[in-house]
């Protein structure tokens, strides 16, 4: 393996390298990624996503999830929503089942090009998240600096969502690396800062787990609406504003839930075998 092709895309600047081992012949690790997401000596992403062949009869594929530190995600918004345009745009369809280790989420494609995903049930038991310890879903006891009393969240992954007056006024590069490992979470956690800007609308920023700020976070949008509606600060459909721009989000009466946004295709390059090898 001398050379591999991939595409770059983003949702609202969430960024992420794409690469095809459908054909079940392409080896990449946690040290490749680590090479490969170097914004200085790789291509750079918020995810690196691997194109598998499905394990799963219900999925058209399986998607695996790579960090830039080189840890693996069950789970990615965003990134399945660039997939799925992909693949759907590949096959000529508008619908696409992608199987992640989160489970099997089906994906569909709209006449305004937008692309909804169902995220599946959002996780509200302290063992689903998981929690170290029995919780109050609703109201963690965690405080650090500014932030205090957050909602815990699993949408495939776990999250830890806060509510603030003014998102904006949060330094989250200070606070995010300590609540990411909070004990509390065994797992480590992305984080959520939210405020309320507008009737159902919500402006949020984002640390996330193994890739620190990012302009957009599906998942983290999809828990943030969960945790707004389990709050009662907003209805069962909102509008999340990411640093990257909106994605509406629905929380469904039988607890699925709904993420619509936009994708974009960046540029397509080549993978080199220095990248391939781990950056050695």
């Amino acid at each position: 393996m001398t050379q591999v092709a991939f595409t770059k895309m983003h949702g609202l600047g969430n960024d992420f390298v794409i690469v095809d081992g459908r054909d079940g012949d392409l080896a990449i690790g946690g040290t490749q990624a680590r090479a490969i997401g170097d914004r200085r000596r790789g291509v750079g992403f918020d995810q690196l996503l691997i194109l598998e062949p499905a394990k799963d009869a219900a999925a058209d594929l399986f998607l695996r999830i790579l960090n830039p530190d080189g840890s693996e995600a069950e789970a990615c918004g965003n990134g399945t929503r660039c997939v799925a345009a992909r693949v759907m745009d590949e096959l000529g369809r508008d619908t696409l089942n992608i199987e992640t280790v989160a489970g099997v989420l089906a994906t569909t494609t709209g006449a305004d090009g937008l692309v909804t995903v169902d995220m599946g049930p959002a996780n509200l038991e302290w063992r689903q998240i998981p929690l170290a310890v029995e919780a109050d879903t609703l109201h963690l006891d965690i405080e650090n600096g500014p932030l205090r009393d957050p909602v815990a969240v699993n949408i495939g992954n776990p999250h830890m969502v806060f509510f603030v007056d003014d998102a904006d006024a949060i330094d989250v590069a200070g606070l995010g690396p300590a609540l990411e490992s909070h004990p509390l979470y065994p797992e480590r956690t992305n984080v959520e800062i939210c405020s309320l800007s507008g009737p159902d609308q919500l402006r949020m920023r984002v640390w996330e787990r193994g890739a620190g700020i990012t302009q957009a976070c599906g998942s983290g949008a999809c828990a943030a609406g969960v945790a707004a509606a389990r709050r009662g600060l907003t209805g069962r459909r909102v509008e999340i504003v990411l640093d990257g721009g909106p994605l509406n989000i629905e929380w469904r009466e039988d607890g699925r839930v709904l993420m619509t946004g936009p994708v974009a295709t960046s540029f397509e390059g080549t993978l080199g075998p220095e990248l391939l090898a781990g950056g050695a």
